[in-house]
């Protein structure tokens, strides 16, 4: 996962804009005033990038966590089977067809669709309908799991209980 650097100083804009202004200097770019500007600039960053890198780590040991809690109640998974290399992959697609998953894994239709209904039994995946006839199926918990991220990323203090989002964001289940 790339970290989110983008998120973190659009939550964090005010400080963000404050920042850059301050990379402006009239004068000698050796000024005092020039590289206390460029200097809390590259601490504002340097701090985003750190925020991000914790917020993505704790993303990706939580889908490590998911996909476990799926194994286990999946049961006995071949690897390098359909199921194995669906549940791999779920974390980059939390939502997909048989079509789309067939695509992402490169093997057959039926053994996806197989593949498919096991992980829906163990209630890995969920059916929705997308359209008149077409159906979706959706990793529900990665889904929950990713809006407690950019909950969490839209929060100033990292955390919307203590500090609530500063822009818009998906609400929780």
């Amino acid at each position: 996962m790339l970290p989110p650097v983008s998120l973190v100083l659009a939550t964090w804009a005010t400080d963000y804009i404050s920042a850059l202004d301050g990379t402006r200097s009239v004068g000698p770019s050796e000024s005092e005033r020039a590289y206390k500007g460029l200097n809390r600039w590259v601490g504002l960053f340097a701090t985003v990038c750190r925020r991000a890198v914790d917020d993505a780590a704790e993303f990706d040991e939580r889908t490590r966590e998911l996909e476990m809690a799926w194994r286990e109640r999946l049961g006995p998974v071949r690897a390098d089977s359909t199921a194995d290399a669906l549940l791999r992959a779920l974390p980059g697609a939390p939502v997909l067809t048989v079509k789309s998953a067939t695509a992402l894994v490169g093997r057959s239709r039926v053994a996806v669709n197989q593949a498919i209904g096991r992980l829906t039994d163990a209630g890995v995946l969920t059916q929705v309908t997308v359209g008149r006839r077409n159906r979706a199926f959706e990793a529900r918990e990665l889904i929950d799991a990713f809006v407690d991220l950019e909950r969490r990323l839209a929060s100033p203090r990292g955390d919307t209980r203590v500090a609530p989002p500063v822009r818009r964001v998906s609400r929780r289940r």
